[in-house]
């Protein structure tokens, strides 16, 4: 089947499944929170059990006159569709837990509430697995399950800020690319306005602002609009797909900045060793002549260590450093195309990449980036990278991408498939060391390569090989 065309009817029929949710639970009657207090009679957990209850949907109303602090983690364990409805209301917590968690993979509607930890979270100050918002979604499910935040903040969580698992191992399920576990067939759709996740994940590595791990054979759906993921330990946003089925993102209106600090530079730099990366010729340095793992750091996973070698077992080359994050990272792996838009948004002072993309196995990347501003990125400003057979098209435009410690912008092409990038009215300057880093698009397999640009200042240059370039 076609994953798009899929897609589309797929998120067409979830929108008016939640439509349809919100009109029955009128007529039902909803659920009313009227006590701040932790549990009891009219507490939003108590509400939450009553909901689990109900057949067909549920609504919860939200009208207590301040805050709601809870000790532990609020469940749903329904598996009926849940909205919750506030009026700005914080639900927040002084300890490290998850604030809600719907356990049983529920379609969930939140609009106008918003969900707080204890925050002060560092790698020196670690935390647990507290996550602001936790779907959790079961192996047996098909279809669609919908995740819709409306004006909703999450912040001061150690964990992941906003999570969405289909993964049978949880927190264990690992990257998209080369990640494991198993899920359900069901596909993920996300439609998110005015939401800000900011101060998430700064207790835990590998902790993001926003993350779906997608297994099984679902697409996931991502759709952002005026929303903001902000200060992540990890990646501001992060959409894993690991298995067969597609990712399909746009961004509108949104930003993307200051993500990736968990792994302090400052703390760890110290712990790395004095030499840190080698190249050597064969037969001459034995992997016992470089250093070692690092060791003994406030959170070992923060040190990378890369060695290959040679058919003869002799060390090619290698590198130890810190790993930092990005603004927005998607990795689709399996069959399925990743597809992306962004437009009028922000993706500034990254500890990593900014935008990095990146395609394996069956399926195309198509990339369109409208009117952003992508600056100051400690590694590439943008990075696109089709590991397999599958084509790449992008097209950037009134993009401005500067003072990022790597390439303003890359395309790259390592397997069989056709390699086409559009720039039209696009600035680059100022990044990396200036000479042919403003825009790298490499064909490294068998396929053409083309480079079109239009009306732009590439002000630090071209690094093309394999592809023909023209500038108009």
């Amino acid at each position: 089947m076609n994953h798009a065309l899929h897609g589309f009817s797929t998120f067409a029929l979830a929108a008016a499944m939640t439509a349809f949710a919100t009109c029955a639970a009128i007529a039902d009657g909803p659920i009313l929170v009227t006590s701040a207090m932790d549990d009891g009679e009219g507490s939003l957990r108590a509400a939450l059990e009553a909901a689990a209850k109900e057949e067909g949907r549920a609504r919860i109303l939200v009208m207590t006159d301040g805050d709601i602090e809870i000790a532990s983690t609020l469940v749903y364990a329904g598996k009926v569709p849940l909205a919750i409805h506030g009026n700005g209301q914080t639900v927040k917590t002084a300890v490290d837990t998850t604030v809600l968690t719907v356990s049983d993979g529920a379609d969930l509607t939140v609009s106008d509430l918003n969900f707080a930890g204890p925050g002060n979270f560092s790698i020196e100050n670690r935390g647990g697995t507290g996550k602001g918002i936790f779907v959790d979604i079961r192996e047996d499910q098909t279809g669609a399950v919908t995740l819709i935040l409306d004006e909703v903040k999450v912040s001061g969580v150690s964990y992941h800020g906003v999570h969405i698992s289909d993964c049978d191992l949880a927190d264990e399920c690992g990257a998209g690319r080369g990640g494991k576990g198993g899920g359900s067939e069901a596909s993920i759709v996300v439609r998110l306005n005015g939401v800000e996740i900011d101060d998430a994940g700064n207790g835990h590595f590998d902790a993001d602002g926003f993350r779906v791990d997608e297994r099984g054979g679902g697409d996931i759906f991502f759709y952002a609009k005026d929303s903001k993921f902000t200060n992540a330990g990890a990646d501001g946003v992060e959409l894993d797909e690991g298995q067969e089925g597609g990712v399909f993102a746009t961004a509108i209106g949104s930003t993307f900045d200051g993500n990736g600090n968990y792994c302090d530079g400052e703390v760890l730099k110290s712990f790395l060793p004095e030499t840190a990366e080698g190249a050597f010729e064969d037969g001459k340095v034995e992997e016992a002549g470089i250093p070692g793992a690092v060791t003994g750091t406030p959170d070992d996973s923060c040190i990378e260590r890369e060695v290959e070698l040679y058919d003869s077992g002799f060390v090619k080359e290698y590198e130890i450093g810190i790993d930092f994050d990005d603004g927005f990272d998607i990795d689709e792996a399996g069959p399925g195309d990743l597809w992306a838009l962004i437009v009028d948004s922000s993706v500034k002072n990254n500890r990593d990449e900014g935008l990095d993309f990146g395609e394996e196995d069956e399926g195309s990347l198509k990339l369109g980036v409208w009117n952003a501003d992508v600056k100051n990125n400690a590694d590439d400003g943008l990075k696109m990278v089709e590991s397999e057979a599958g084509d790449v098209s992008a097209l950037l435009a009134k993009l401005v991408s500067e003072d990022n410690g790597g390439k303003g912008a890359v395309f790259k092409q390592n397997g069989d498939g056709t390699l086409n990038v559009t720039v039209n009215k696009t600035t680059t300057s100022g990044n990396g060391d200036g000479k042919e880093s403003g825009l790298a698009v490499v064909q490294k397999g068998d396929g053409a390569g083309n480079l079109r640009i239009v009306g732009s200042e590439i002000k630090d240059g071209i690094d093309v090989k394999n592809v023909t370039a023209v500038e108009e």
